[in-house]
């Protein structure tokens, strides 16, 4: 056992003792893409059965765009979210100095690993609870202490994803590397989208708000789901974290029911955008979300040797396609960014 790691045991031994605990046991979870930890801890002695430790990592800088800052801390955002009535983790205790968090156990049956069970009905109604979540963040207004309102989808961060893409997405869909031109083709089209959707209104967006980050709350009289991995909220389009949920790789939804949950929600957006609006801010968001995440994916099987995140590719790149053709009638850059993907291959193997 490492130093390290006999420190933070010995630092989750005492804030479990706050609770009236013991440790008999750790586990350790599935951290997905980030450098974060978890654990759970198995306890005895009267208090809760088990709990989840949320370890933050030193930050990796290339992780962000240059001059963008790291994410801010944990609190006071999940206090205010739940103040405001968003399902989130209760916190149980902390160590701030560690960078350690003490979070409610909320069981590990994700909204990813409870739909494959459900009927068609009981999908709809399970998405239609998560994407009532939307209008209920973008109508948290900002109470002058939330970094996440500090923060927003500028500039940088859409020319970060075009760098992604253009290095580790395309490259290892197409087999090839970019010509100066191709790359040129996705950071322009990139800038325009910022450029669109900087026009219109700005609201809090939990960032990264899909099914496997949503999770079934084990507790009998609690509301279904719960909102995980809160720490990267930040100021985007009202679209954004319908895009996340509706075009979640994990899960890839039949167009009726993209359809009918953006229609039931559209209009109960704090800012409710007309019909043709929202349709176009929406595709062009999903530009840039999917190719972030088709890079990722490809990232994290070419470095890391993570070669099941290849099984999320096909849906990323059909998504691409898609948005990209419906982007055509914006013009340039979009027609040229179309023509380049329609020779993306699905099959990442």
């Amino acid at each position: 056992m490492s130093a390290e790691t006999s420190d933070t045991e010995a630092r989750l031994r005492r804030l479990a003792a706050d609770l009236g605990c013991r440790i008999e046991r750790f586990e350790r979870l599935h951290a997905g893409l980030g450098l974060r930890r978890f654990l759970r801890l198995h306890l005895s002695g009267g208090g809760p059965p088990s709990a989840v430790a949320r370890i933050d990592a030193p930050e990796d800088p290339a992780g962000r765009p240059a001059g963008v800052p790291p994410e801010p801390p944990l609190e006071p955002l999940r206090t205010r979210l739940e103040e405001a009535g968003i399902p989130v983790p209760a916190r149980l205790g902390s160590d701030p100095e560690a960078g350690i968090e003490l979070l409610e156990d909320v069981g590990d049956r994700s909204m990813l690993r409870a739909l494959p069970g459900l009927s068609a009905a009981e999908r709809r109604r399970l998405y239609e609870e998560a994407c009532d979540l939307v209008p209920r963040l973008q109508g948290i207004a900002d109470p002058g202490d939330l970094a996440a309102f500090e923060r927003r989808l500028d500039a940088p961060l859409f020319a970060y994803k075009a760098e992604l893409f253009a290095r580790w997405g395309l490259p290892a869909g197409l087999g090839r590397a970019l010509s100066p031109a191709e790359a040129s083709i996705v950071s322009r089209a990139f800038a325009r989208v910022f450029e669109i959707c900087a026009a219109g209104p700005w609201r809090l967006a939990h960032r990264d708000l899909q099914s496997a980050n949503l999770h079934m709350h084990p507790s009998p009289g609690r509301g279904s789901l719960v909102v995980i991995d809160l720490q990267g909220a930040f100021l985007a389009p009202p679209e954004y974290d319908l895009v996340c949920l509706l075009r979640d790789s994990y899960v890839e939804l039949p167009e009726e029911e993209v359809a009918f949950q953006v229609a039931r929600i559209r209009p109960r957006l704090p800012d409710a955008p007309d019909a043709a609006t929202f349709a176009r801010r929406f595709d062009l968001l999903t530009l840039t979300r999917k190719a972030k995440d088709h890079a990722r994916y490809r990232y994290a099987a070419l470095e890391r040797g993570e070669r099941a995140y290849l099984d999320y590719v096909p849906a990323a790149a059909r998504a691409l396609r898609g948005a990209a053709a419906r982007a055509r009638e914006l013009g340039p850059p979009f027609t040229d960014l179309a023509e380049l993907l329609e020779t993306l291959p699905e099959d990442p193997r």
